[in-house]
């Protein structure tokens, strides 16, 4: 966020964005050298320890929508973290990566608009676009907020974006599908739970969860 922003938080540990194969052989790798490792969710986290520092393997977001894969790595902008010259997430992928996290205890929409913002609305839209995929709504919402949040901007993000996203909700509205499942797993197991639980609405984070290749660690080193 800060390579894009200059917004600068503390935190705890270091995220590390790959490929749910290239996060298995990295835990392999950390292991022989006597680091302390654990796949917290197979899904998309594992975490590595040695005496007080702490890092996350990420290989996408917990509900299984979106996944890391070599597109990923080979789009990321160099920098350096810690004095070491690496490379971080470019902003496309940093917003493709926040556009789920909408629940009670942490909102990233102020860092998507921050993004937009920073960038001055140079982004690459169409990758941002394939990114979201089916759950371009989710976009269009980030974008609504962010026209709220910084009207005078509004240019920042193309008209052809907003036309397409726009046509696209109109179309939904007009002619809904009786068929389309409920999809409010995927923003929140917790708050949504009702409605799976009780309420015999489909819960698609179990279907999505269930096709993701999972992070595996391998045998512990006799």
């Amino acid at each position: 966020l800060r390579q894009h922003t200059g917004i600068c938080r503390f935190t705890k540990d270091l995220d590390i964005f790959l490929s749910t194969e290239a996060a298995s052989e990295a835990l392999i790798c950390l292991r022989k050298h006597d680091f302390v490792c654990e796949v917290s969710d197979p899904v998309w986290l594992a975490k590595v320890r040695r005496g007080d520092y702490f890092i996350d393997l990420i290989t996408g977001m917990s509900n299984a929508v979106i996944a890391v894969d070599d597109s990923w790595i080979e789009r990321a902008r160099p920098a350096k973290v810690c004095g070491v010259d690496t490379r971080v997430l470019a902003p496309e992928e940093l917003i493709a990566s926040k556009l789920f996290v909408t629940r009670r205890e942490r909102f990233d929409g102020a860092d998507i608009a921050h993004i937009i913002f920073g960038a001055q609305g140079n982004l690459q839209w169409d990758r941002i676009l394939q990114l979201a995929g089916d759950h371009w709504e989710l976009l269009l919402w980030s974008l609504v907020l962010f026209r709220y949040v910084y009207p005078a901007y509004t240019h920042y993000v193309p008209r052809s974006l907003w036309r397409d996203l726009l046509t696209r909700f109109s179309r939904g509205i007009e002619t809904p599908a009786p068929e389309a499942k409920f999809r409010g797993s995927l923003i929140d197991d917790a708050m949504f739970a009702i409605d799976f639980e009780e309420w015999g609405l489909a819960n698609l984070l179990l279907d999505h969860r269930a096709s993701r290749t999972k992070i595996r660690m391998g045998p512990q080193r006799a």
